[in-house]
């Protein structure tokens, strides 16, 4: 969940967001000191109490809120849904080991906790669970197309392939949650809070894809980190719903909207003036070494051309 992406979006209709979390500085100050102290899954607890104080209303059922700002919490909330049915279908169908079980029921907790979080935030306003069958995790959109994932049905029946398009999952979200990044510069402690949460979305990536070489120690692909091959050897997803701004064709590593700012993971360019050849920096690198040191961000647009892919009626989910 891109929770300071979606503080970002709330402040462009609510300027005296920040005031109403009563005194910014102070309120994420304390809220960094609450992630040192904390798992990671406790913090969506910290965020529902902060919002709910925020915009808490003290009779009705709704949430009080600007309808942009229902808007952008409700569309977090369907990526949640979409990750949380994903998760619970793997662990149902009896495909994973003890290892890879264990680490897909934390997350899957992380989930059921941010789900948690926004319902509470947005009562009454919040988007009825969209249920599992909302989402088709084989990408033929309810039959409209021939499965992309033939295996991701309605019960899951290869670990492999679940990993696989797990991976792809939390990639595309830690490219979505830097692309938040730089609306957020002139809040520094807003950004240095963004940021600690966002080294352990990374984190949660390379679990996953430990869990796909066979173990940390292993050195086989992937590694534990995006690589500049994985763009052209992932076969992208078409943008078949024409999302606003989104390429024609979309990916966990392909560029997104304006591929200057969203360049694609092989990309070895970065900064502008002067314009510096990643694979180059440090003599005796190997040409690939210097890439992998940057992941890219990724826009909105595209994110959501991504997620259509695994919706069972793209035009309803995803907006």
């Amino acid at each position: 969940m891109d929770l300071f992406q979606i503080i970002n979006d709330i402040a462009k209709v609510d300027p005296e967001v920040y005031d109403r979390f009563d005194s910014r500085r102070a309120v994420f100050r304390n809220f960094l000191g609450y992630g040192k102290k904390a798992s990671a899954a406790a913090l969506p607890l910290a965020v529902s109490t902060l919002f709910s104080k925020a915009y808490g209303q003290t009779t009705g059922t709704g949430s009080g809120l600007d309808p942009l700002i229902i808007g952008t919490l409700n569309l977090a909330l369907q990526l949640e849904y979409l990750e949380k049915y994903f998760y619970q279908t793997a662990l149902a169908s009896n495909i994973l080991n003890p290892e890879q079980t264990g680490a897909v029921t934390i997350i899957l907790n992380d989930e059921n906790l941010h789900i948690n979080t926004l319902r509470g935030v947005l009562k009454g306003d919040a988007v009825a669970d969209p249920t599992r069958a909302a989402f088709d995790y084989t990408g033929s959109q309810g039959g409209k197309r021939p499965a992309l994932f033939a295996t991701l049905g309605t019960t899951f029946t290869s670990a492999a392939d679940f990993l696989m398009v797990g991976q792809q999952f939390v990639d595309t979200g830690v490219r979505a949650y830097k692309g938040g990044a730089a609306n957020l510069i002139t809040q520094k402690d807003i950004l240095e809070a963004a940021i600690n949460i966002h080294s352990v979305e990374a984190r949660h990536s390379s679990r996953i894809r430990s869990l796909r070489r066979g173990g940390i120690q292993s050195a086989t692909a992937p590694k534990s980190w995006i690589t500049p091959d994985e763009t052209p050897t992932t076969p992208p997803l078409p943008n078949n719903y024409n999302v606003a701004g989104a390429p024609a064709l979309v990916g966990p590593y392909n560029r997104g909207a304006d591929a200057a700012k969203f360049p694609d993971e092989s990309n070895v360019s970065q900064g502008t003036n002067p314009v510096l050849n990643a694979q180059t920096l440090v003599a005796g690198v190997g040409a690939g070494a210097g890439a992998e040191a940057f992941d890219e961000p990724l826009d909105a647009a595209t994110v959501k051309a991504i997620a259509k892919n695994f919706a069972t009626d793209p035009t309803a989910l995803f907006k």
